[in-house]
C-alpha cells in the first residue's frame, strides 16, 4: 500500500488551522455554501513536513462503526480522534443560536451544512493545537465531494479506511444503539448471527452490553429510529459514497470489509494496514 507508506509526510496543524479558517470565513461570506470556484483552485502553498503524526479519515455508512475503530487507533498512533458527529452533538447540548438549526436537521437525518461542519471542525482543531497535539483520524468528515475538494485545499490526507458491512446488519445495529445517560458510555444490544450462505461469508457480531451500574441508565439517541436510519442510508449511499471514489481515484482508499464485531474485526483490520500494536508502540518510544 503506497498510501502507508506517506505516514510522515504533513504540514504543521497551525498551518492546516489557519488555511481552514480562511475557507470557513469564505463560507460565512456566501452563506448559502462555498463558491463553486473554490472546486477547481489551490489558492494555499502546503509546504511537507517530516515532523508531523498520521492524518487519516475514515469512511462508511452512518452504524458501520467508524467512532469505534478510529477512536481504537487513535489510541494506538497517539492522534486526536475527530468525528463530526461527536461535534455536532456537544453543539446541540449548547446553549448556542446553532442548537435548535442543528435539532432539526438531525432528527431529519439530513446532512449538515459544509458551512457548519467546516465551523465545528475548525474550533475544534484550535482547541486540539492549544494541547499541542498533531496529526488526526477524521471519523465523518469529510461526507460530500465539495467537503474532500476543500479539505484537499487545506491539508494533506495519508490514508482514506473506508469501513463496509451489509445494510441490513447496519441498519439492526443502528437500532439497538444504547448510552448511558449518566457515565455517557456507548452500548448495542444487538446479537447477530448470520450464517454463511451462497458463497456470501457469515457475519458474528456479540453485543456490546453495559456494566451493572448503567443497565438501568440507557437512552436511545432520538435519531435512532428506522425511517430515520434508512434515511441516513439513502442520503450516504447518494451523496457521501462519491467521496469513496474521490480517494480512490488518488490511490488513497483502503476498502475494509468487517467480518464481524470488535475481537474479529480488530486483528485483521490492524493486518490490513500493516500495524499491530507491539510495532507501534516500538515507533512511538524510538
Amino acid at each position: 500500500m503506497a498510501a502507508l507508506n506517506r505516514f510522515l509526510r504533513l504540514q504543521p496543524l497551525s498551518s492546516s488551522l489557519s488555511s481552514l479558517r480562511c475557507f470557513t470565513a469564505l463560507a460565512s461570506e456566501a452563506r448559502l455554501g462555498f463558491p463553486d470556484s473554490l472546486s477547481h483552485q489551490r489558492p494555499l502553498r502546503r509546504p511537507n513536513h517530516a515532523n508531523r503524526n498520521v492524518q487519516w479519515i475514515f469512511l462508511g455508512c452512518p452504524g458501520v462503526g467508524k467512532g469505534t475503530y478510529a477512536s481504537r487507533l487513535s489510541q494506538l498512533l497517539g492522534v486526536p480522534h475527530i468525528a463530526t458527529g461527536d461535534l455536532v452533538r456537544a453543539e446541540l447540548k449548547s446553549s448556542s443560536p446553532l442548537a435548535d438549526q442543528l435539532k432539526e436537521i438531525v432528527n431529519q437525518g439530513k446532512l449538515v451544512s459544509d458551512e457548519i461542519i467546516i465551523n465545528l471542525l475548525s474550533k475544534h482543531l484550535e482547541e486540539c493545537e492549544a494541547k499541542g497535539e498533531s496529526g488526526f483520524i477524521l471519523d465523518g468528515f469529510p461526507r460530500t465531494i465539495r467537503q474532500a475538494e476543500i479539505l484537499e485545499g487545506v491539508t494533506e490526507i495519508d490514508l482514506v479506511v473506508n469501513l463496509k458491512l451489509r445494510e441490513d446488519v447496519l441498519i439492526e445495529k443502528c437500532l439497538a444503539r444504547r448510552t448511558c445517560s449518566q457515565c455517557g458510555g456507548n452500548f448495542n444490544v444487538a446479537s447477530i448471527d448470520i450464517k454463511p450462505e451462497n458463497g456470501k461469508p457469515g457475519i458474528l457480531m456479540a453485543p456490546l452490553l453495559p456494566p451493572p451500574q448503567c443497565a438501568s441508565k440507557l437512552t436511545v439517541r432520538s435519531d435512532d429510529t428506522e425511517e430515520v436510519v434508512k434515511e441516513r442510508l439513502r442520503i450516504y449511499n447518494e451523496v457521501s459514497q462519491p467521496v469513496e471514489g474521490f480517494y480512490g481515484s488518488r490511490g488513497l482508499l483502503v476498502d475494509f470489509d468487517l467480518p464481524g464485531g470488535i475481537p474479529e474485526s480488530w486483528p485483521k483490520l490492524l493486518e490490513a494496514l500493516n500495524l499491530d500494536d507491539h510495532e507501534v508502540k516500538q515507533s512511538a518510544a524510538a
